[in-house]
């Protein structure tokens, strides 16, 4: 009779030998295993310095009508507080509101020609004698006007809207704290939804569409499928593109759904012209589309193309704009931003919509986007081989 004293020793054996051939299993598939290993360590490195809601480093526009001595002094003391930069010098407010739309820069500061008069005339805080006019009082020095479509960035702005500027009141008759008027573009009411619900599409549509194909040619390996492809006289671009197509009317209608539930629930505002935005959201889609499909060459799984989208959806997220400003990211996250298909479409959908921008002004954002289609899609193609592994 056998003992059962030997049965948990037996049971606890079976167990390591299925660990070990798991354990070897998961050591012969280098892609899983580099993947757990280097998910956490990039994203911890890479997120870790590039999240950040101190604003910072703000691209902004001036328009200096005064180009004096004082005006150059302000620009250089409001640049010193590093929230903003200067990028562009621009002759009129019309030129920078044209800025601010095709999304240069997110703010400009307007210098009226008499910045000097109204610095004297500011309210004194405890020394002096107040100015004898209501007017005089509420004149601001200069003027703020920013993209308001991000909150945080228009927070950030509204910060320099009091600034003790001893530079140059030194030079002022009197001794007193200047005021900056700031005026929002887009969303005054600076509601969250606002600068969400555009955003969400772009979210939405990188998950799906690269969960869509990033497990295309993966499936018809796994299904047996890949033979009958052998025999077709189908070329591999024109599997690609084959493959892409039903997705991209799935993309439309949720971008639809999106955009008109935003409207009807929240009051987000869909402006600009429809066709622009179609178009944005059609390339769009296209180059979540091949990069999904340039994933699925290269994994060996499902499991493999299911990390592998995880991968990519994540830095999507948190680098494109979405939810952390992308001027805020240190360079180097900026850098890896760019790479992104999310981070121009995040630009285009929220121009489209909020700021009347048309493909024109969003020129460099759509030609990105057509140039990683067709990279992609060739990417993809050339990877492909019509042969079972």
């Amino acid at each position: 009779m056998r003992s059962s004293g030997l049965s948990p020793l037996r049971s606890l054996r079976r167990i390591f030998a299925i660990f070990s051939k798991e354990l070897a299993q998961l050591r012969r598939d280098r892609m899983t295993f580099g993947m757990v290993i280097m998910i956490p360590l990039i994203q911890l490195v890479l997120f870790g310095y590039a999240i950040n809601t101190n604003v910072r480093d703000i691209p902004v526009a001036v328009v200096d009508q005064s180009q004096t001595g004082i005006s150059r002094t302000l620009v250089q003391i409001v640049q010193a507080t590093q929230v903003v930069t200067v990028t562009e010098n621009l002759p009129t407010p019309e030129a920078a509101e044209e800025a601010i739309k095709a999304a240069r820069v997110r703010a400009a500061l307007i210098i009226p020609a008499d910045v000097a008069g109204r610095l004297a005339r500011s309210p004194s805080i405890g020394l002096g004698t107040p100015p004898s006019t209501s007017e005089e009082t509420s004149r601001p020095v200069a003027q703020w006007i920013v993209d308001g479509s991000d909150t945080m960035i228009a927070s950030a702005i509204k910060s320099l809207r009091a600034m003790p500027l001893t530079e140059i009141l030194r030079k002022a008759p009197n001794r007193s704290t200047p005021t900056f008027e700031v005026s929002l573009f887009y969303n005054p009411e600076q509601r969250t939804a606002v600068n969400i619900v555009p955003g969400l599409v772009g979210m939405i549509l990188t998950m799906t569409m690269i969960m869509f194909t990033s497990a295309a040619i993966v499936r018809e390996r796994e299904r047996g499928n890949m033979e009958m492809l052998i025999n077709t006289p189908v070329k591999p671009m024109e599997l690609m593109i084959g493959k892409i197509i039903p997705y991209i009317f799935i993309g439309l209608i949720q971008m639809m759904i999106i955009l008109g539930l935003g409207n009807l629930l929240f009051n987000v505002p869909v402006g600009g012209r429809m066709l622009d935005l179609f178009t944005g959201t059609l390339l769009f889609i296209g180059a979540s589309l091949s990069l999904g499909l340039v994933l699925s060459t290269m994994a060996q799984s499902q499991l493999q193309a299911t990390q592998m989208t995880i991968f990519v959806l994540l830095p999507s997220i948190l680098l494109s704009g979405f939810a952390f400003p992308y001027e805020g990211m240190p360079v180097i996250a900026q850098y890896i931003a760019e790479v992104l298909p999310a981070t121009h479409f995040m630009r285009m959908i929220r121009g489209f919509v909020l700021r009347d921008a048309g493909l024109a002004e969003l020129h460099r954002d759509v030609l990105w986007l057509a140039g990683f289609v067709v990279i992609g899609l060739t990417v993809a193609a050339l990877r492909f081989k019509k042969r079972l592994d």
